[in-house]
């Protein structure tokens, strides 16, 4: 404590040095924690909900592949489990639109797709664009592979009856199949199998979502 100057009055002010720093320091703290800004309940306490769902909603619509929670997750630096949240209320939201597309679950990620009404009128459209669709015989050994998988191209064979040599070649460049390792037998031939792009072609979530035979061929009409 000491005496530092004098007033107007003639009276003699004494400051405590000490207490005007603690005084300083405490109005500093208020006027900080006033002025600081509520954190959302978040995870990381850095995305609200309607940021996270917005931010999703871009990503999935630019993406040419579905979106897993794990790509999702590494990209926008989040909890998964706060991914799958966020994800369940963008699907929630969009889909209540009952527009001409929705958000669904494909090929183990998140697609934005026509809804299967509309499928008739989808196809027509694409119908009437050119395009290199599937032969038969393509489509035929597609088929085989599909619903046998893994198979050889000896067994492909023994079903269509015909050499399957350039259509087993198209499907492979078209990336619908792909190798599955080599069967266990004489001459140790490679086994087949559909791939993720044969998935996303078709909008199919896994195989056990494939139709019929006769469904499948009027499917693959379009690819």
């Amino acid at each position: 404590m000491h005496v530092d100057e004098e007033a107007a009055d003639g009276q003699v002010v004494i400051h405590d040095a000490d207490a005007e720093d603690a005084l300083e320091e405490a109005r500093l703290r208020f006027v900080e924690d006033d002025s600081a800004e509520p954190q959302e309940d978040t995870p990381h306490g850095v995305r609200g909900m309607d940021e996270m769902v917005a931010i999703i909603e871009a990503l999935i619509f630019v993406s040419e592949e579905p979106l897993n929670v794990k790509a999702l997750a590494d990209v926008l630096k989040e909890d998964r489990g706060w991914i799958e949240v966020a994800l369940e209320e963008l699907a929630r939201e969009f889909n209540a639109r009952n527009g001409g597309l929705y958000l669904r679950e494909v090929a183990g990620g998140w697609q934005f797709a026509t809804r299967p009404e509309h499928h008739e009128h989808v196809r027509a459209f694409l119908k009437s664009r050119p395009s290199a669709k599937l032969s038969l015989a393509a489509l035929e050994t597609l088929a085989v592979i599909a619903y046998k998988q893994p198979i050889t191209v000896p067994e492909i064979l023994e079903i269509r009856g015909v050499q399957s040599s350039s259509a087993i070649k198209t499907l492979l460049d078209k990336r619908l199949i792909i190798a599955k390792g080599r069967k266990e037998t004489v001459g140790r031939p490679m086994m087949y199998g559909t791939s993720k792009e044969f998935l996303l072609q078709f909008g199919l979530k896994d195989l056990t979502e494939l139709p019929n035979v006769e469904d499948f061929e009027d499917l693959a009409g379009g690819v």
